[in-house]
């Protein structure tokens, strides 16, 4: 029988793991190295080791209706996106309503996570901590790992040749925090994804010329969608995705490329992806493509060479006196406690989690991963679900292998590790089918027929509205008597 559960990290999937434990009366307790909640979101003014890190004008890309918890909705006079600042004080109330803090144990790092020798039979684990020098050891009958994916630069240099002889600076994006230094600078940025996109464009206000560098292209979106709306409000829709699952692939592709076009040609602003159809995440920043049209951020293709001074890319172009270089090249999986990395990791050193989630050649599936999956989709109520149906499992060890075919844990889902930068770094996945397919395991997917029944307007917002996080506390357990109204009333939120 599960009942104390180790968390690993107090970031927002952490916070979602201590209070979903805490629903099912288990008794949690969460290790968080620093000494604030957070995570990926508490702003340090320097990068430090083992955790993550942001610039300081990050803002977020889901709006506020889609990217909440789903029984806690942000206050209505936030703005729809957000500051780094204003997200961390949102996940401070968020701990402080449902007082999760006292199940935090700060300041304290977990060193090692392994197998009791009787794992077999009971499914616990050795927790090993570290404070203030002294280590302490601890058995837990289940762990949730949520320590994020955002805090081992990926910075491929062995891909970069000449990059030992030349002469100007070179870091990470992870380093990157503000552009007052590189005032007057040449700069290249190598990785189109959002944080090279946002450095780019950030940098080209100070530096003399920008320059960046994809080696595939990208999709890029704006956050201001049709008629002035949050673009996930009108592209998270259950109607949509029932639309694009029966549509011919052909039909759905040629949809997609046309969505994806409507504002401006990506081919004449060199950003179009090799790979026209691919549903990786898009970029979202509204400012890229009038930065390239003013010629203050100039796009180049893949480098094939750095020298001394100056930089040859793949089609034959030199660039010189480039001053600065900046790697937003991702990052790589680490688990560092890990005493047996095979757990997680497996051949070719591949993430392998079944349902995304749990490590699937376990003897007792007490283990989960959350945060890893990745879809065009917010991550706070992803790993709020992931956390919800983890723990169902841990209860009902039974749970993951009922029902269909597909869920027989021999059939895992893979994510790839990111061998160069532009690679998808976590496992992609339909946000709407994900969601729904977990939220059916554990009971809590709306009964759409049974709503339009007895509830035509709720049924009505749910099929053809936006996919917000309220939907999957309608009914079931961990039910919110707030989600209905949360569901009729969010767009007025949104105006607001």
């Amino acid at each position: 029988m599960v009942r104390r559960v180790a968390v690993v990290g107090a970031g927002v999937s952490g916070l979602a793991a201590t209070k979903c434990c805490l629903e099912e009366g288990l008794e949690p307790t969460c290790f968080e190295q620093s000494e604030d909640i957070g995570g990926l979101w508490h702003y340090m003014d320097q990068a430090e080791e083992g955790r993550a890190s942001i610039y300081r004008t990050v803002f977020t890309n889901s709006c506020k209706e889609m990217m909440c918890y789903p029984d806690f909705p942000f206050p209505d006079d936030h703005p729809n996106y957000m500051h780094n600042a204003r997200l961390q004080h949102y996940i401070c109330k968020y701990a402080e309503h449902f007082n999760l803090r006292r199940h935090v144990q700060f300041k304290t790092l977990v060193t090692k996570v392994r197998k009791c020798p009787d794992f077999s039979v009971t499914g616990q684990w050795e927790v090993v901590t570290r404070r203030d020098g002294k280590e302490e050891t601890a058995v837990f009958d289940a762990v949730m790992v949520c320590s994020g994916h955002h805090v081992y630069p990926n910075l491929p240099l062995a891909d970069f040749p000449g990059i030992q002889k030349f002469k100007g600076c070179y870091f990470h994006s992870r380093e990157y925090k503000e552009p007052e230094k590189f005032r007057g600078k040449k700069v290249l940025v190598i990785g189109l994804g959002n944080s090279g996109s946002d450095i780019a464009v950030e940098l080209s206000t100070v530096a003399s010329q920008v320059y960046l560098s994809s080696r595939s292209g990208s999709w890029v979106m704006s956050r201001v969608w049709d008629n002035g709306y949050p673009w996930d409000m009108l592209v998270i829709t259950r109607f949509r995705t029932w639309l694009g699952n029966i549509l011919p692939t052909a039909l759905s592709d040629w949809l997609y490329v046309r969505g994806m076009n409507r504002f401006f040609k990506h081919e004449n602003f060199g950003l179009m992806p090799l790979n026209r159809t691919s549903r990786k995440e898009p970029v979202f920043n509204d400012d890229l493509p009038s930065r390239i049209a003013c010629g203050v951020v100039v796009m180049k293709p893949n480098v094939k060479e750095f020298r001394e001074t100056s930089v040859l890319f793949q089609d034959g172009t030199v660039q010189d006196d480039v001053d600065v270089v900046v790697f937003a090249t991702g990052y790589s999986y680490s688990y560092p406690f890990m005493e047996d990395d095979s757990i997680i990791k497996s051949r070719d050193n591949q993430v392998t989690l079944y349902k995304g989630i749990i490590p699937p050649h376990l003897e007792k599936p007490t283990m989960a991963v959350i945060g890893l999956v990745q879809s065009l989709g917010p991550i706070i109520p992803t790993a709020d679900m992931q956390c919800r149906w983890a723990v169902k499992v841990f209860q009902d060890m039974n749970l993951n292998t009922k029902g269909d075919g597909d869920d027989d844990l021999k059939q895992p889902l893979f994510l790839s590790l990111p061998q160069r930068y532009g690679n998808s770094t976590t496992l992609q996945t339909d946000y709407i089918t994900y969601m729904d397919e977990l939220a059916s395991a554990i009971g809590v997917k709306p009964n759409m027929l049974k709503l339009l029944l007895m509830d035509p307007r709720l049924a009505l917002e749910v099929i053809f509205g936006p996919c917000t996080p309220y939907q999957f506390r309608l009914m079931g357990p961990g039910k919110w008597s707030g989600a209905r109204k949360a569901i009729l009333t969010q767009w007025d939120r949104t105006l607001q």
